[in-house]
This record gives structure tokens, C-alpha cells and sequence, in this order.
């Protein structure tokens, strides 16, 4: 057997059990052996074993710098690791710098394993890290060098090459160790792996495209994205990378996305499940039904709110826009958010004099510097930056404490007792609770007393002192509590006003204990029902949405049903909160809604006047209110125009033309109004009406601000011959594999001869047909002099986009119809609600399109293959109450005329409940 010797410091140091492989390290003080462990050899039997000496990891993940170490004799009374180090000064501990405040985890003394975990790695955080131990021998100090030196970088794309020939690379400040593979994504899609930080494929001619890498195992660590060529392209940008939130509480994820300057949005979303590339919309994901918002904070900048947090709202949340060119891919990392609760953990758990509380979640709350608040026996008792409490708690056997995060305190922790299991305690059955106006309400607690109790009741907390509520004159009558001690105490509130609206707190005595009366409790909402209108821009078959709202989500009715009434008669019900119907002219309907179980607690009517469509009056009808004068309805209506005209008027002495963008009705909210001579905007004109010498050529349109797609025809100032292209329709919404026509008529100066025209979508003007994807799928018409119709035939999703219509003339004119037809290409799909039932309950299965086919569709139903007959249904729904086994099956729909065209099928499977069937 070989004996390997060495010198180190002044003595020579033989192992019959070291390998050929092992080396002395360039340090005095250390061995690396062949797989990067150094040892520090300490006199008299001090040691610290590093696994490595050096590590270069991505910023935001974790690392582990491991050690283990040995001592001679006496017992450890410290150990730490540290960074920085002066003579003669004693090292400062990781885990006191606020700096690494709730990142760090330390394995102690267990099995001598001085293990250091250090989680969302910040630059920053690069440096040598040290080991030190201390034991109660005299001179019983060492630290361990040279120790473990931590690098940490992100990730970026560095483009390189000439303009034919770039070249990608993923790029960090510091050899990544580990043998990392990477990931590439284009477009936010998933493209490539490999083991080179360099991209294999050709990016040369990538204009509107961004690049971003990260390493696999840690995709949420992304690069930034980069554009390729240029500085506008395909880019989403994620505010946070990770949000902790409590439950109960609110929480907003926030994005800012790019886009070429030629691109026009026509779709953006949140989603947080994607199967196959499709993803799924989470404003229409039952499990967030009345939580979801979503907010456009600026052009581009796009915010998701979630509300009411639950424990499995803990996932991946991803953003995707879809311009008239290009869709951001799925598959591109977005925010992680945890939800979670707070505990008050007790420490050490087994009987102690003196106990240790601290306000603990399961991740690091998002709130930079949260305010911790301490509750002893329902009282306020502290508020700290520190989650645990500043002192030591020697306890009474009869004390619970509860903690909370300032500025949710309705969401506390549950009271702990500290000694024993029995102590003072309310505990509320609810936190929040939103109910109907004038209906019946319970709001319970269950509360424990160390010793017997004398007297209990509860009170809003807005009282300045807590008054029972029996004792309240504007509860009288309404108000009773039932319950026992040790059994929930219930709090009834009857024929509820609006004005009840409170948080209401319990609170109970015994012979010498009174529970705190600043403990949160249970916040009460009272809403009623009142039906929105949204009608978008209104003509005669165009679609109106009613919407049955409240001003919370309704917690003691969980599903729902909603009824609505036209005209006082019962229309239909449904699980949607939304009643869709077409624009007809010559009707004045009345529109209310209750929910089922509830009908009595119907909304105020909402009168849709279309007996005029120049005005499309919308009218609000309060109920009655009780004042000094007799009792009287209050309504309100609201007008909306249905489109925009440009009038000129001649000025004959001055010579001029004065033009006015005129509307059915008055527009409220001031608004600016945008001008178009020629189909160029000019800038400098805001008003509703200027006057303008002009010229026999030139056309004028205007738009309001903020509605530029809903902008007024084109008119010639002087005769009828100017540059002009009218549409015959502004949007488009047809099924994927039907055909469409898109039609325009135009005029232009007589001076000029026609030479030729064409349809484009590109921001620079190239026609249609020269697009492979459009090969034998275009056809021009011109059905008579000066109007176009293009036909588009076996339509597919990417057809989505808006369609332009040039004209070229003699003497090199060129004139654009701008803003052109917003096509979108939708599939039709059946949702049902739900899939599997039990003979005797209701099933609603809906037809659906991502935008409004035709000006009334009429959908047919299909099960098993074959039409069905006569069946039960309210706009594009087929409604199956009560089902029966006879009903189970494979159903789908189609619009009428397009019967070929049918949604996937979806199976119904009824259950049987009873003996024989």
C-alpha cells in the first residue's frame, strides 16, 4: 500500500488511506481532494471540512454551503458562519444581518453537520463564507478557512454576429457548476435544450422576435428577454417572479408586455392551465368565479386581481397577448404565487417557565416590511417589524395569544394557548360574510372560558364603546342569540339593511377575566341585486349584456342560481350571472333578476328603450325609499349614441367649410375628439368642430378618443369624388373552416386613374395573396364599379387580424382605408355544467364563441350524432331540468347555417339514485 506524506506548517502528516488522486491545495491551510473537499487542520484535533470551495449559482435560487467539523474536548456553546472578518474583532453572525433576514437555514450542531442553506440568492450575497465555532474551553475558538466562496449571476442573451449572421448567447458572470443544460424560448414558446449556452438555430431575420434562456431545473429564473434585431419586438415582463399572500386577502400580478410597432393587440389574458398548447382563460375558471379581475394599467401594461385567497389559488400564473401577426407563447415562466396562513408557533413546545412566540408562515410574505400585531386574550397587546415577540412569555395557564399582519387583521392566526391545551378563546366560524339586502344572516363563534362564564353578547366594532346589540335601538326587533357555553354562540340578524353593513365582534366575562374587545371578528356585507347594462357600440342587431351584480361575492348561497324576468314574467334561470340577447328596433323591455330560493329579493327593473335606435336609453329604477316627503322612485337613465357623422356646413361669406363630428346624442365625460384627413390623423385638432378651407380631393372622419375603432364614415368636403374607403362592415366574427367576405366601396379624385387595388394586413402595405398561408385561399371581386370584395376561404385562427384595402392610382397615388375590418376567426365550443349528475338535478350546456357569429344565431343541439328535437332552450344554451338517465350522452351544437361546422363533443354522465332505473 502506497503512504502518501506531506508537510503542512511544521509538521509532516502521513494517511495510509489517502488516494494517488489527492493533492495539497494551493493554500497552506487546506487539503482538496479530488472531489473540491478542503479541510482545515487546526492543532490539537480542530477541524472544518468544506464539501467546496467555490460555487457559482443563479440569482434568486437557493444554495447549500456544506460543512462538518470536529473539536477536542468541552462542549459547543456557538456556532455561525460569517463573512467578514477584522483582527482583533469578533466575526458578526449571518443569521443577526438584516440583510439575510428569513433566508437563511442553519442545521446547527446535529452530527456536528454545520450545513448553511441561503434561499433567493442575491448578487449581493457573493462572497467568502466562513464557519466559526465556539466551545466553553479556554481558547476555544475557530473558524474555518479559507471556506466556501459563493458567486452568484443571472442570466442575459448576448447577441453577436453582423446583421446575416448573429449568434445567441446565454451569458453569466460566472462559471455555472453542475453541468447545467439550457433552455431557449422564442417568443415566450419553448424551442431548444442544450448543454452549450450558445443557440444552434438561425435568428438573423427574426424582426419581431425576443430571445430569453435559463437553466433547466430553475426555468423561473429566466433571462431577460431580448430583441433579436431593432428595439421592438415580442416581450412579457412579469413585475414579480414569485408573491407570498395570505389567505383571505387580496393579491395583484402585475406584467408589462411589447410589441412591433406594427402589430395590433387583439387578445391578452391570464391563465394558469394550458393542455396542448391551448390555454384556458382564468376569468372563466369556475373555482375563481367573482374573484378574478383583471386591470390595464397602462397601453401595456397588464394587471391580474385575485381576491378572497384560498389556499389553492397557490400556483403558476402566466400572461399571453395575441396581436394581428404573431401570439406569445405558453410556456414562458410567469409569477408563482403561494397562498398561506398564520400561525402562532410556541417554543419549546414541551412545559416550560418561559416560552418564545413567533407569527409564522409558510413563505416570506410578499409586503417588504410587514407589521406584525399580538393579541393576548382578545386585546391588542403589541405591534412589532419582528415576527416574534419581544419578550419571553411566562404564561398563565388561562392565557391564549393570536397574531395578525397590519392591515389584515379580520385575517388572524387562532388563538394558541400557551400552557396546556385549555385557555380563553373565541374562534369565528367565518371571517367575512356577504348577504342579500332585507334577508336573514347567522354570524357564529365558538368561544372557551378557563372558568365558568357570567355573561356574553356581542357588538360592532365602529362603536366607540361595545353596546349590545339587543340594546341597539336600530336592531330592535331583528336582532336574537342562541347558543350555550361550549357550543357555537350564533348572532341572528334579520330583514338586513344595507346600513348593517359592520364588523361584528363577541365577546364574554367570567368572574375575573373579560375577553379583549379589540379581537377581530366577523365583517359583515349587505348587497343587493342590480342588473348592468353593457352595450358596447349599439345598432339594430347588435348584442346587449345584462349582468345580475352584487357588490360582494355571496358567500352563504355558493352556486347560484339566477332567474331573470322580462317585463315582470319569468324569462329564464340559469348558473350564469349574464343574459346575452340581440338589438331589435321597436321595443321597450323591463329586465330584473333574483336568484333562486331568494325570488322575493328580485333587483330593480332595468328598461331597455330601443323603440328609437338614434338613442339607446338605458333606465334605472331604484326602489322605493321612505324620506319626509311621501315614499318615490328615483330613476335614471343612461344614453348611448349608436355612431358617429362628420356634417359640413359651407361658410359662405368666409369662404369656408365648417365640419362637426355629430352624435345621436349628447356624449358625456368631455370628450377629445380624434380627426382624419385622407386617412392621416391630424394631430393637432381635439375639438368636436373646426372650420377648414379645403380642397375637392380630401375626406374627413373623426373618432372619440379611446373609441378610434369606432370611427365615423369618411365624407368629401367638396362634391363626391375624394379619397375615400367606406366598409361595409367594421368587425367581422366568423367560425374557423367557413368562408368570409369582406367588402369596401371607395371613391376617389377624378383627376386620377384607377390602376389597381388590394387587400393587406401588414403594417407595410403587400397584398394578401402573396402569403403562402393564403395560397388558393383568396379570391378579389368586384361586383360593380368602385366596390371590392375579398373572400376568404377555409378560415383558421391565424386569420384573426384586421384587413386594409389600398387603391392605386396614376401619378403615383396610393390611398389606404385606415382603420380597416377586424376579423376574428373563433372555434365553437360546449361547455357543460356540470358533467356528471344525479337524476333529478339540473344541467346546463352552453355553446360557445370567442365573439358574436352573425346578427342572431340560432344553435342547434345534437346527442349522440343526431339532432335533437324540440329541445329546452334560452339563447345558446340547452337547458336539461330535471335530467334523466335518458339524457346521459355525447352531446355538441353547431349555428344554424354553418351545421357542418360542429363544437368538439362533450360527454353527460347521469348517475342513478334510486332502486329499478
Amino acid at each position: 500500500m502506497t503512504i502518501c506524506g506531506f508537510q503542512y506548517g511544521n509538521k509532516v502528516w502521513t494517511n495510509p488511506t489517502f488516494s494517488v488522486s489527492q493533492i495539497p491545495c494551493p493554500n497552506s491551510d487546506t487539503i482538496v481532494m479530488s472531489n473540491c473537499v478542503s479541510v482545515v487542520l487546526g492543532q490539537d484535533g480542530w477541524s472544518v471540512t468544506y464539501t467546496t470551495q467555490s460555487i457559482c449559482t443563479l440569482k434568486g435560487s437557493t444554495v447549500e454551503l456544506t460543512c462538518s467539523y470536529t473539536y477536542p474536548r468541552g462542549k459547543v456553546t456557538t456556532t455561525f458562519w460569517f463573512t467578514k472578518m477584522e483582527a482583533g474583532i469578533e466575526p458578526e453572525d449571518l443569521g443577526q444581518d438584516p440583510e439575510y433576514a428569513g433566508r437563511l437555514e442553519y442545521h446547527g450542531v446535529k452530527k456536528k453537520d454545520c450545513t448553511l442553506k441561503i434561499t433567493d440568492l442575491r448578487e449581493r450575497d457573493s462572497a467568502t463564507y466562513r464557519f466559526r465555532l465556539l466551545t466553553d474551553q479556554e481558547g476555544g475558538k475557530f473558524s474555518g478557512s479559507p471556506g466556501v466562496t459563493l458567486s452568484v449571476t443571472g442570466l442575459q442573451v448576448k447577441v453577436t454576429g453582423g446583421h446575416q449572421d448573429k449568434t445567441l448567447t446565454c451569458s453569466t458572470t460566472c462559471t455555472l457548476t453542475d453541468n447545467p443544460t439550457y433552455i431557449w424560448y422564442k417568443n415566450g414558446q419553448h424551442r431548444d435544450e442544450s448543454t452549450s449556452p450558445q443557440y444552434k438555430y438561425s435568428v438573423s431575420n427574426d424582426y419581431d422576435a425576443s430571445y430569453s434562456c435559463a437553466v433547466k431545473g430553475h426555468e423561473d429564473l429566466h433571462s431577460p428577454a431580448v430583441c433579436v434585431v431593432g428595439e421592438s419586438c415580442m416581450n412579457v415582463t412579469y413585475t414579480h417572479q414569485s408573491i407570498c399572500a395570505l389567505k383571505g386577502s387580496t393579491v395583484d400580478i402585475s406584467c408589462f408586455y411589447t410589441h412591433p410597432s406594427w402589430h395590433n393587440v387583439i387578445e391578452v389574458s391570464w391563465f394558469n392551465k394550458w393542455e396542448s398548447g391551448v390555454t384556458k382563460d382564468l376569468s372563466l375558471n369556475p373555482e375563481y368565479a367573482d374573484r378574478v379581475e383583471y386591470h390595464q394599467q397602462t397601453d401595456k401594461g397588464s394587471t391580474l386581481r385575485i381576491t378572497d385567497l384560498r389556499e389553492s389559488d397557490s400556483t403558476e400564473y402566466k400572461f399571453r397577448f395575441t396581436t394581428d401577426e404573431a401570439r406569445w407563447g405558453y410556456s414562458f415562466p410567469g409569477t408563482t404565487l403561494t397562498v398561506t396562513g398564520s400561525q402562532v408557533e410556541v417554543t419549546p413546545k414541551w412545559r416550560s417557565e418561559s416560552k418564545t412566540l413567533s407569527c409564522i408562515t409558510t413563505c416570506t410574505l410578499s409586503n417588504p416590511n410587514p407589521i406584525y400585531i399580538w393579541y393576548k386574550n382578545g386585546q391588542n397587546l403589541d405591534e412589532s417589524n419582528s415576527p416574534q415577540y419581544k419578550d419571553p412569555v411566562s404564561s398563565n395557564y388561562d392565557d391564549s395569544y393570536s397574531c395578525a399582519v397590519k392591515v389584515h387583521e379580520d385575517l388572524l392566526s387562532p388563538a394558541v394557548c400557551v400552557q396546556g391545551q385549555r385557555c380563553n378563546r373565541v374562534t369565528y366560524t367565518k371571517r367575512r360574510i356577504c348577504v342579500l339586502k332585507e334577508s336573514t344572516v347567522d354570524i357564529s363563534c365558538s368561544y372557551v372560558g378557563y372558568y365558568s362564564t357570567t355573561s356574553s353578547f356581542w357588538f360592532r366594532s365602529d362603536k366607540s364603546t361595545p353596546e349590545d346589540l339587543t340594546t341597539d335601538p336600530g336592531y330592535a326587533g331583528r336582532v336574537e342569540y342562541t347558543g350555550t357555553y361550549r357550543s357555537p354562540s350564533y348572532l341572528r340578524i334579520t330583514d338586513l339593511r344595507e346600513e348593517d353593513s359592520a364588523e361584528y365582534r363577541f365577546t364574554f366575562k367570567t368572574d375575573n377575566f373579560e375577553w379583549g374587545h379589540s379581537f377581530p371578528g366577523t365583517t359583515l356585507s349587505v348587497t343587493d341585486l342590480q342588473v348592468k347594462v353593457t352595450p358596447g357600440t349599439v345598432t339594430e342587431g347588435s348584442w346587449v349584456i345584462l349582468t345580475c351584480s352584487t357588490t360582494c361575492t355571496l358567500t352563504e348561497i355558493p352556486n347560484p342560481t339566477y332567474i331573470w324576468y322580462k317585463n315582470g314574467e319569468e324569462l329564464f334561470s340559469d348558473s350564469s350571472p349574464q343574459y346575452h340577447y340581440s338589438v331589435s328596433r321597436g321595443s321597450s323591455d323591463s329586465y330584473s333578476c333574483a336568484l333562486r330560493g331568494h325570488d322575493k329579493l328580485s333587483s330593480p327593473e332595468v328598461t331597455v328603450d330601443t323603440s328609437s335606435l338614434s338613442c339607446f336609453r338605458v333606465t334605472y329604477t331604484s326602489r322605493s325609499i321612505c324620506s319626509l316627503i311621501p315614499s318615490v322612485d328615483l330613476p335614471c337613465t343612461a344614453i348611448y349614441p349608436t355612431d358617429l357623422q362628420v356634417k359640413v356646413t359651407p361658410d359662405t361669406k368666409a369662404g369656408k367649410r365648417t365640419l362637426t363630428c355629430s352624435t345621436t346624442c349628447t356624449l358625456t365625460d368631455n370628450p377629445t375628439y380624434i380627426w382624419d384627413r385622407n386617412g392621416q390623423s391630424l394631430a393637432w385638432l381635439s375639438s368636436q368642430q373646426h372650420s377648414l378651407w379645403s380642397s375637392e380631393t380630401e375626406s374627413y372622419s373623426c373618432a372619440v378618443k379611446g373609441h378610434e375603432d369606432l370611427r365615423s364614415p369618411a365624407v368629401c368636403v367638396q362634391g363626391y369624388n375624394c379619397w375615400r374607403v367606406t366598409y361595409t362592415k367594421r368587425r367581422i366574427c366568423v367560425l374557423k373552416g367557413s368562408t368570409v367576405d369582406i367588402s369596401c366601396s371607395y371613391t376617389h379624385p377624378t383627376s386620377y386613374i384607377e390602376q389597381g387595388s388590394f387587400w393587406f394586413t401588414q403594417k407595410d402595405p403587400v397584398d394578401v395573396r402573396s402569403y403562402p398561408e393564403y395560397a388558393g385561399r383568396v379570391e378579389y371581386n368586384r361586383n360593380t364599379e368602385n366596390h371590392h370584395t375579398m373572400t376568404i376561404t377555409h378560415l383558421t385562427e391565424k386569420d384573426s387580424a384586421e384587413y386594409k384595402f389600398i387603391l392605386i392610382t396614376t401619378d403615383e397615388g396610393r390611398f389606404s382605408g385606415l382603420p380597416g375590418v377586424m376579423l376574428t376567426v373563433t372555434d365553437i365550443l360546449l361547455e357543460m355544467d356540470p358533467t356528471s349528475v344525479s337524476e333529478g338535478e339540473r344541467v346546463t350546456l352552453r355553446c360557445r364563441t370567442k365573439c358574436t357569429v352573425g346578427l342572431n344565431p340560432t344553435y342547434i343541439w345534437y346527442k349522440n350524432g343526431q339532432s335533437l328535437t324540440n329541445p329546452v332552450t334560452s339563447y345558446n344554451s340547452l337547458i336539461l331540468d330535471p335530467v334523466s338517465s335518458e339524457d346521459a350522452g355525447n352531446y355538441s351544437c353547431a349555428v344554424e347555417g354553418l351545421e357542418r361546422i360542429l363544437s368538439p363533443e362533450e360527454t353527460l354522465t347521469v348517475r342513478c339514485e334510486y332502486m329499478g332505473c
